[in-house]
């Protein structure tokens, strides 16, 4: 697996993704690093003000999937089956970080744990979650 062309769909190839500005920390076999430089917009409750839930799932998501596809083919397929997402405390004004760790990998099943946290703060998680993919093996 060439985790360079992993990582520059993870930031160039998807455009939601794009749109959110998710970047790469950190790419290895069964595990990933991402993170979103905090911008204003990406903000939910002003009065906090904290990052809107949405923005943390959908980092829990890419994370979770990328570290299950890190175990896969460059060419298989990942797609969300289930997404749980345990959110803890609000998620500051900074930049939104997410690793992920591959729990179990079968034939066409993946399954990863996810923790999310502010910067400054990994040990004190503004979300914990896991993800199942469904895995489409190439031919």
């Amino acid at each position: 697996m060439d985790f360079q062309v992993l990582a520059d769909l993870i930031e160039n190839g998807l455009p939601f993704q794009k749109l959110l500005g998710i970047r790469v920390a950190g790419i290895e076999e069964g595990r990933v690093r991402l993170f979103i430089p905090f911008r204003e917009d990406l903000i939910g409750d002003a009065r906090r003000p904290a990052i809107h839930g949405g923005v943390i799932s959908t980092l829990a998501d890419v994370c979770a999937g990328f570290a299950v596809w890190t175990r896969c083919r460059l060419d298989d397929r990942i797609a969300t089956i289930d997404l749980r997402v345990d959110y803890l405390r609000p998620a500051t004004a900074q930049d939104l970080y997410a690793e992920a760790t591959v729990r179990l990998l079968g034939n066409r099943v993946g399954n990863a744990q996810v923790v999310l946290w502010s910067d400054g703060s990994p040990q004190e998680h503004v979300a914990e979650g896991r993800g199942v993919y469904n895995i489409r093996r190439s031919q």
